[in-house]
This record gives structure tokens, C-alpha cells and sequence, in this order.
């Protein structure tokens, strides 16, 4: 559908669409139990799927190359697909990996799940384009900007071990924000923009703000948001077994919300 006119899908599925994930899941199920068919139990074999993305482990690296990698293939083989040999890797635990933006890896025997460093620096790049572009807009307007792109990115990494890494993003992006007013104002001396741009609030010095009026009149701030102060949430695993529509499972997920509600600090 393009401006209220319908036109006929010929070939093909929108990128990014609903559908992209949804038929993924549905030429991959089954892999599961092509893989679990060549293996046995004391081989530990686990695939974990999210749509196309796939991580598979298992406690020998001959049964990866031997036996899982030739079932995948001829799994793939049958519905016309292939492994991609770029993004196809077999690894140890302690080396690590990335997965959907998050870096897996064990840290002397402890698995620590963090945001992955290509997505850091990918999410630092995007926020300083932001500054780069916009060398003169209105300040509240900045801040939203900014705010839109690093509350969600937050939100997306609030659930692992991500507390040095918004202290990191914080860092990053008030240097880079001390560089644009300083572009912005080059004649004006360093107390002046300290007043002009940040305000301290609740003991902690340096807060990026703009103060605006409301439809009311009222004078408020507009804060830049502290990644730093983002709660950390640790995320339960919904059970396998568990359907939101079924009566069965009503007190389930009611005890799950009211769970949700309590947040976990570090």
C-alpha cells in the first residue's frame, strides 16, 4: 500500500517487515530437532534462535565440525539456503561471542553478558553525527534528539551487565558535548557556558540542560538523560510452556508483572 493505493506483491518481502522474521522462524523450525538427531545427550547440544540468528553450543568443538555443522547444512541445503562462511564461527566460551548485539563470554569461569563493543561504538558514532550536523539548533531540540536515541539503547541493554558501559556512554558524550559549545561559542570563557549549558541537580555537577516554557508559562529544565542512572533489570525467562491467552496461565503472568515492578540496583 503506497499513498492509499493498493499494488500487487510479485517477488520478495519488505526489509524489515513483520514478515521477514516470521517466515525465518518458519523455514528454520525444525532445526532444533535436526540437530538433537545426530547428537546425543552427553554431547549437550543447545540451539538457541532468534529468527535467522543462531548460536548452537555444545561441550566438544569435534562435535561442532563433525556432526552439528554437516546437519545444519543439509538442514539449510533442503530448504535452498546456506551458511554464511563471514558470519559462521565456532568458539570457546572464554573467547566469547557476539549475539544480537551482546557480547557472551566467560570471565575466569563467570559468563558476564554486556553490550557488545561494535554496538558502543556504533551508538558514540550516531550521537556525535547528531552534534556534528546540528551545529546551531535550539539546545531543547538537541536534547531531544539525543535523549530519543540514548533512552533507547539503554533500555535495550538494561537487563545485563551494563553499569560500566553507560558510565563509559556518559563520558564519551559529554566530551563530545563540551567540543560542540565550545564550537558553538568560541569567544565565550569556560564559566560562561557552564552556566549556560549544565546545571547541577540532586549533587551531580554538569548536567546538559535547556530550560523551556510550558503552555502554561512555566519555566522548566530539559535534562539530558544519564545512561548511568539507567536501573538495572534483570530479565526472567518467560516458561516455555506458558501462553498469555490461556486461563491456566493468568496468575502466572500476573505474578511475573507485579515481579517486573521491583528493580534491581548495582
Amino acid at each position: 500500500m503506497e499513498q492509499q493505493q493498493w499494488h500487487e506483491t510479485t517477488a520478495g518481502t519488505p526489509q524489515g517487515g513483520i514478515i521477514s522474521p516470521t517466515l525465518a522462524n518458519m523455514v528454520l523450525d525444525g532445526l532444533e530437532v535436526a540437530v538433537k538427531a545426530v547428537t546425543s545427550s552427553t554431547e549437550r547440544v543447545n540451539v538457541i534462535r532468534y529468527a535467522d540468528d543462531v548460536i548452537i553450543t555444545c561441550n566438544s568443538r569435534e562435535v561442532l565440525e563433525t556432526k552439528v555443522k554437516p546437519a545444519v547444512e543439509s538442514f539449510l541445503g533442503n530448504r535452498g539456503l546456506t551458511l554464511s562462511s563471514e558470519k559462521t564461527h565456532i568458539t570457546h566460551i572464554d573467547d566469547g561471542f557476539d549475539f544480537l548485539g551482546f557480547n557472551v563470554r566467560k570471565y575466569n569461569g563467570k559468563l558476564l553478558i554486556q553490550p557488545a563493543k561494535a554496538g558502543i561504538k556504533k551508538l558514540l558514532n550516531e550521537l556525535r553525527m547528531i552534534l556534528k550536523s546540528h551545529p546551531t539548533i535550539k539546545t531543547d531540540k538537541l536534547i531531544w534528539m539525543l535523549n530519543s536515541k540514548l533512552k533507547g539503547w539503554c533500555l535495550y541493554y538494561r537487563h545485563v551487565v551494563s553499569k560500566a558501559t553507560f558510565s563509559y556512554v556518559d563520558k564519551q558524550l559529554f566530551e563530545a558535548l563540551v567540543r560542540w559549545v565550545r564550537r558553538r561559542h568560541p569567544c565565550k570563557s569556560a564559566d560562561w557556558m557552564r552556566k549556560k549549558y549544565f546545571r547541577v541537580r540532586k549533587g551531580r555537577n554538569w548536567i546538559f540542560t535547556s530550560k523551556v516554557k510550558t503552555s502554561k508559562g512555566e519555566v522548566v529544565n530539559i535534562d539530558l538523560h544519564i545512561a548511568n542512572q539507567m536501573p538495572i533489570k534483570r530479565h526472567a525467562k518467560v516458561r516455555a510452556d506458558a501462553n498469555p491467552f490461556h486461563p491456566e496461565y493468568i496468575e502466572y503472568f500476573k505474578k511475573r508483572d507485579k515481579a517486573g515492578s521491583l528493580t534491581m540496583r548495582f
